[in-house]
């Protein structure tokens, strides 16, 4: 199997899928960014639904990732328990680890609950230290 199989694409899919799939990288393509404002999930201590924008940056090496495949990533969070500070960190690692490019960042935006708007960004592999983010083998950092 080609590792730019599609299992998403093209396919009759109507449950949300933990798997990214990828293509190949577009010569010339130094950035991508992905946003969704679709994406819920759980208060993982009241059980509450809570609604988040997710902002995805990356800059891809060999990869990129296919938009349906990463539509049924995000929507597969919409039972899930997690804090917004677990989701981008979680997202980040998952990007990482699908496409490995040089960097990534996640931002997740949680609609506000109770007067508080939440905004967790985290970050994988290296890029530019000056620019605030990682550099290293991959690890992520929570702002």
């Amino acid at each position: 199997m080609s590792r730019y199989e599609f299992h998403a694409l093209g396919r009759d899919r109507k449950e949300p899928c933990r798997r990214l799939d990828l293509f190949p990288k577009p010569a010339g393509l130094e950035t991508v960014v992905m946003d969704s404002d679709e994406v819920t999930s759980l208060c993982p201590v009241t059980g509450q639904p809570d609604w988040e924008t997710v902002v995805i940056e990356y800059a891809p090496k060999e990869a990129c990732i296919e938009s349906k495949s990463l539509k049924l990533y995000l929507w597969s969070f919409r039972n899930e328990g997690v804090f917004c500070e677990a989701l981008a960190s979680r997202i980040a690692q998952d990007v990482y680890d699908a496409c490995e490019p040089v960097w990534c960042k996640v931002t997740v935006v949680q609609k506000p609950r109770g007067g508080i708007r939440i905004s967790a960004t985290a970050y994988a592999g290296e890029k530019d230290a000056a620019k605030g983010n990682c550099t290293g083998n991959g690890g992520n950092q929570i702002e």
